[in-house]
């Protein structure tokens, strides 16, 4: 008789906040769609003139046409991050918090590694 193992659960690497939301256009109008534990994607953006370790978060996966841009993994807690995107490591988001203060949305989200 074969055993059945469930899937195991991922690793949350960094708990944190959304950076960058405020300068995202659209986001009230798409902000009640986000869904508490919704999965978010994580894409890199090596070419950043600001910061060498940016990491976007995305409501899915380019060219998605349900991809809504939220804004970055904050600078200076990045880096290990993307360096496992870089090497190719399955990695993921889940949003965990929203609200708005003032006109800017908070939104505290885990970074995933799955195995």
């Amino acid at each position: 008789m074969m055993k059945v193992v469930p899937d195991s659960e991922p690793l949350v690497l960094l708990e944190c906040l959304v950076a960058g939301t405020s300068h995202r256009p659209n986001l009230e109008k798409y902000e009640p769609e986000l869904k508490l534990g919704q999965a978010l994607h994580l894409s890199r953006e090596a070419d950043n003139h600001y910061d060498d370790w940016a990491v976007q978060v995305h409501t899915a996966p380019a060219p998605d046409p349900a991809n809504v841009w939220l804004g970055y993994l904050p600078e200076g807690r990045n880096e290990t991050v993307a360096r496992l995107l870089d090497a190719g490591k399955n990695l993921s988001a889940r949003l965990n918090h929203k609200s708005w203060e003032t006109d800017w949305l908070h939104l505290d989200i885990e970074v995933l590694l799955h195995e």
